[in-house]
């Protein structure tokens, strides 16, 4: 068994982690639903995974608007023919001491990182039991939502709320067929993690690079982590063999936080 001719909605697609999960999903038969903020990354991961035999449409859809979270999985079911899966990825950073943090910033990373999976969470779950159909929703939490990190203290508190979230969604939904679990990804080569090694450089005087090799020496499998890490994870949560698993937020960080 397989996702085979299945359908799979994945926000925050048009790079880095999310990019790595929409084509290895795609590698692994599922025709695609590609969401982002932005257009300029989608259209190009589109063309890849039509090259790997697959359909794919791009949805333009900002996840802290609960209308265009619902219009965008509207959207995927109308356009590819039904849903299976949703993978609520999108997410941003926050990087500063506690002490610092700003009502706007505060609201901007809530309303992304934590709103943003539960506008999912509503969206997904809403499809699949109009469908009649079991589903699988996966949430993007981090090592960040099992150990609260200095300076990343908002966005800690935005992963274990993605924690809480699937937990009790995973209990709500149960009853419909439909799971619910997270993946934690550690210390991934992306975008991301420039942006938080150059604000830690600013913060600290560190120099650029040095708070990203900090943290992948603490790795017990020695090497930075790759979005095709997790996306393997990501692609057994959407699978078969993770029918009986539910409201689980695993860590996938090559040996950096133990639970």
């Amino acid at each position: 068994m397989s996702i085979d001719g299945q359908v799979a909605l994945v926000t925050g697609a048009g790079q880095g982690i999310g990019r790595g999960i929409a084509l290895r999903l795609a590698r692994d038969g599922a025709d695609i639903a590609l969401v982002d903020v932005r257009d300029d990354g989608i259209g190009q991961v589109a063309d890849e995974v039509r090259e790997l035999g697959r359909s794919a449409t791009t949805i333009v859809a900002d996840v802290s608007d609960r209308r265009q979270v619902f219009d965008a999985v509207d959207r995927a079911a109308s356009e590819l023919g039904g849903l299976d899966i949703v993978v609520n990825n999108a997410g941003i950073a926050l990087v500063g001491p506690l002490s610092e943090a700003t009502p706007e910033e505060v609201g901007r990373i809530l309303s992304i990182n934590v709103e943003g999976v539960l506008w999912g969470i509503q969206a997904a779950a809403a499809t699949f039991i109009e469908l009649g159909r079991p589903g699988r929703i996966i949430n993007a939490s981090s090592i960040a939502g099992h150990d609260g990190f200095e300076m990343l203290g908002v966005y800690s508190a935005t992963k274990f709320a993605v924690r809480g979230l699937t937990q009790a969604a995973a209990k709500e939904y149960a009853s419909a067929g439909i799971t619910v679990n997270a993946y934690c990804p550690g210390v991934v080569g992306t975008d991301m993690w420039v942006t938080i090694d150059k604000r830690f450089a600013e913060l600290t005087g560190a120099e650029e690079g040095a708070t990203f090799e900090k943290f992948v020496g603490g790795i017990a499998l020695g090497r930075a982590e790759t979005p095709d890490d997790v996306a393997g994870y990501v692609s057994y949560l959407a699978g078969p063999d993770a029918a009986y698993m539910t409201g689980q937020a695993g860590l996938i960080d090559g040996g950096l936080v133990y639970r």
